[in-house]
């Protein structure tokens, strides 16, 4: 993962392209929550062969946002988000992860906001 530095993302610290990490301040590759998830979106992303991810991502938003009419939520409603949240915190989550995992995410749903 190589973390750049970019003023292009004004409502995120990050965005991970892999196999870059975009990101506001390289200070956030020192947050060990906002890396493991980014780190996440980095597995995903391969397992998906990243051009199916992306396609998946955004289809996925768009069906959302049809869904909520609501920017947050249908971000946070993003499959590979729900997954990415979800485990954030738990550090070792990646050595345990089985493949395709965010699909367990569907049934689950984000409600805050």
């Amino acid at each position: 993962m190589i973390l750049i530095k970019t003023s292009l993302l004004k409502n995120y610290k990050g965005m991970m392209l892999w196999p870059f990490l975009l990101g506001q301040d390289r200070k956030y590759g020192k947050d060990v929550v906002f890396m493991n998830h980014e780190k996440i979106h980095a597995q995903q992303q391969k397992e998906l062969l990243i051009v199916i991810f992306y396609l998946w991502y955004v289809s996925d938003y768009l069906i959302q946002l049809l869904k909520y009419k609501n920017h947050h939520k249908a971000y946070r409603n993003i499959v590979f988000e729900r997954e990415s949240y979800f485990y954030e915190c738990s550090l070792d989550y990646l050595i345990t992860r089985n493949f395709f995992s965010f699909l367990k995410f569907y049934n689950k749903k984000y409600t805050d906001g």
